[in-house]
């Protein structure tokens, strides 16, 4: 039998298997490759989701914000990302958005079918869903409540904001519940956080979005080379876990995580190391004048000494001298002089 194209069937179909048997083995091979990569944290070719990772990242960090440099920044909380040296911690930071009005939605873990999907952050207009996780500071499990835009401006929630009065004028009060579970940072599975997206969160998720500026991704991939922000280093408390600006990991404005270790923080974070060199040369300053100032005490006392004393010495000698002649005219000889003329006075009357 011909088929309408004026070929055998058994010849068409024979072509059409041979073509599934050659095919199929490419495509096992692009997938499993896929995965591989995928295993390894490499990007991912889904929706929303830039990577994966086999095992949950661990809790998060017990951190102090660090104040508001400037006005208009906004801040960004850190959170575990993967490499290929496993997870490593990308300290929070203070943001300035890529235009006004735009508002930073935090990336998030999900657990799917047995590994955990790392799903991006990006600014938009509204705050969409970010896993339930409660990060703090504002970022509460959903929403952002440590500041709002107000016509072209951007006020700060003083109640979960650290801010400088002195930089930091455009505040408001305003109480904030954390509906997140504590310290959790990944979504679904038995042990993560239970959430959906609310309807605001859905049309949010629907909005255009903004990828990360060009300071955040030079803020993580930083991160990604300090080894002492890997989780297996720091043992989930970083020294680096916020600073004051994007990839700038030295200096005051560098907080340490709650229970990092002493010496990691003074290795790392810059803001110790200032206040150790300048507080050392003072110490030594302080320590050195004191034996200076001993010694010329001690010398000179000697040197004073012998010159007082020949003075003093010079002064008593003549008055022991001058001393002696003195009882002896107070004494009885003073009286026999005195009688004598009265005497003669009477024997010349």
């Amino acid at each position: 039998m011909s088929s309408a194209f004026g070929i055998d069937r058994p010849v068409l179909l024979r072509s059409r298997v041979i073509g599934r048997l050659i095919y199929l083995p490419l495509l096992l091979a692009i997938s499993a490759g896929a995965s591989a990569q995928v295993g390894v944290g490499l990007s991912v070719n889904l929706p929303g989701v830039e990577l994966r990772a086999d095992v949950a990242p661990p809790p998060l960090p017990v951190y102090v914000q660090p104040p508001v440099p400037e006005p208009g920044y906004i801040w960004t909380p850190g959170y575990w990302r993967w490499g290929p040296d496993g997870y490593f911690w990308v300290p929070g930071t203070w943001v300035e958005p890529p235009s006004v009005g735009l508002l930073w939605t935090p990336g998030y873990w999900g657990w799917n079918d047995g590994v955990y999907l790392f799903h991006a952050g990006y600014w938009g207009p509204h705050v969409g869903f970010y896993g339930g996780v409660n990060y703090g500071f504002g970022y509460n499990g959903a929403g952002y409540f440590g500041g709002r835009w107000n016509n072209g401006r951007f006020d700060y929630n003083a109640s979960v904001t650290n801010i400088n009065r002195t930089v930091i004028h455009n505040t408001y009060n305003e109480t904030v519940v954390n509906r997140g579970v504590e310290r959790v940072s990944f979504n679904g599975g038995p042990q993560g956080i239970h959430a959906s997206p609310t309807r605001e969160e859905e049309a949010a998720a629907s909005e255009r979005h903004i990828p990360p500026t060009n300071n955040q991704i030079q803020h993580y991939q930083q991160a990604s080379q300090n080894r002492a922000l890997l989780a297996s280093a720091n043992h989930g408390h970083p020294a680096i876990a916020a600073t004051t600006r994007p990839a700038v990991f030295r200096g005051a404005g560098v907080v340490a995580a709650r229970g990092a270790s002493p010496a990691r923080t003074a290795n790392h974070v810059a803001a110790e190391r200032p206040e150790a060199r300048s507080a050392a040369p003072r110490t030594e300053q302080r320590s050195e004048p004191h034996p200076q100032a001993a010694q010329p005490r001690t010398e000179a006392r000697p040197e004073q000494r012998p010159e007082q004393r020949p003075e003093q010495r010079a002064e008593q000698r003549p008055q022991p001298q001058a001393r002696p002649p003195q009882p002896a005219a107070r004494a009885e000889p003073k009286p026999q002089p005195r009688e004598a003329p009265h005497e003669e006075r009477r024997e010349e009357r």
